[in-house]
């Protein structure tokens, strides 16, 4: 297979390995390597009928000496038993769901996109309910699968300002699975996704499902402000999925920029505190926002054309650690051969 680097989109490519492995009877297999990209599942299966599944999103990065780098994939696994823990799933430990991502990303090695061309191998494990069931009610069998694939930038034109426009739709229920990493949530985000872009914007800006006045997410990914006083805001909310670059983003804002770092509730009518904004996440990394719309009102934050300052210091802080040009705090990086 021959692939262009530098056109690469965020499109599902199939390449030759992926890891799968099942849990029956209290316990989970070793899991294999498998060249097969179809899962054969029972009829009856939760998480057809029932949305028993979550799943997780984290990246390999080609190192300038040619090594590979996984960032923060500890915190992967930690968050998807928590989405798991929430859906009377079995946890996947650690050490299985490491091992796994490390299988994957060695045995398709050379589809991980050369340092310098902006690339990443976008890795996918997912956790799904199967077996035979019809009730309402926890699967008797479950698969833990990882494959990956090749992308270039989420949003197209990599780290250019875009405008989102405030949707009438709510992301997730109050107490519900708004913190878990689950289909149902995405599922949701279909319809007002294809409404905002219909009026061409890159994606919607969800509220807070109980007042409706205060910023949650940013489509898929979470939102962060810059104010006027060098904070680094973020919005704070059961409900949000708990982003991993953003919490990445808040520690390099405290420790590498020397911004107060903080996770507060958001108000719509007080988007004049911020001299920048963005969203974040590990698809899209940081996606800079120009402008939001917002009924009849349209803001417009540092510029609808330009990055902001800080918005690309904290790009090239993250980026540089995760492609190894920067040091990276404890334990945030594995490298791997």
């Amino acid at each position: 297979m021959k692939i262009n680097w530098d056109e690469l989109g965020f499109d599902y490519i199939k390449l030759p390995y992926r890891f799968i492995a099942h849990w029956k009877n209290g316990a989970w297999d070793s899991g294999q390597l498998t060249e097969d990209e179809y899962l054969p599942i029972h009829e009856g299966s939760t998480a057809l009928h029932y949305g028993q599944q979550c799943f997780e999103g984290l990246k390999a990065y080609s190192r300038k000496d040619g090594k590979v780098n996984l960032f923060r994939a500890d915190q992967n696994s930690a968050r998807m038993n928590r989405s798991a823990r929430r859906l009377l799933m079995p946890e996947v430990p650690e050490e299985l769901f490491l091992g796994a991502i490390k299988q994957v990303v060695a045995a398709n090695r050379e589809f991980v996109p050369p340092y310098g061309t902006g690339g990443t191998l976008y890795i996918r494990p997912l956790l799904i309910g199967v077996g035979p069931n019809i009730g309402v009610h926890a699967a008797p069998e479950y698969i833990f699968t990882v494959f990956c694939m090749p992308v270039g930038a989420y949003f197209k034109g990599g780290l250019t300002p875009t405008n989102f426009i405030v949707s009438d739709y709510d992301r997730a229920a109050p107490n519900g699975t708004g913190a878990a990493k689950v289909g149902g949530n995405y599922a949701a985000s279909l319809l007002p996704g294809e409404k905002a872009q219909e009026r061409n914007f890159s994606d919607c800006i969800y509220l807070d499902p109980e007042t409706h006045t205060k910023i949650e997410e940013v489509g898929s990914a979470n939102f962060f402000g810059i104010t006027k006083e060098n904070e680094f805001v973020t919005p704070k909310s059961p409900s949000i999925l708990p982003s991993i670059t953003k919490y990445s983003l808040l520690y390099l804002a405290k420790e590498r920029l020397g911004l107060e770092a903080l996770e507060e509730d958001v108000p719509m009518d007080n988007l004049d505190r911020f001299k920048e904004a963005g969203a974040c996440g590990t698809a899209a990394v940081i996606s800079p926002i120009g402008g939001i719309q917002f009924g009849d009102d349209f803001h417009i934050f540092y510029s609808e054309k330009e990055v902001g300052p800080v918005t690309q210091q904290l790009y090239d802080e993250l980026t540089g650690i995760q492609f190894g040009d920067k040091k990276a705090p404890a334990g945030w990086i594995i490298t791997l051969a």
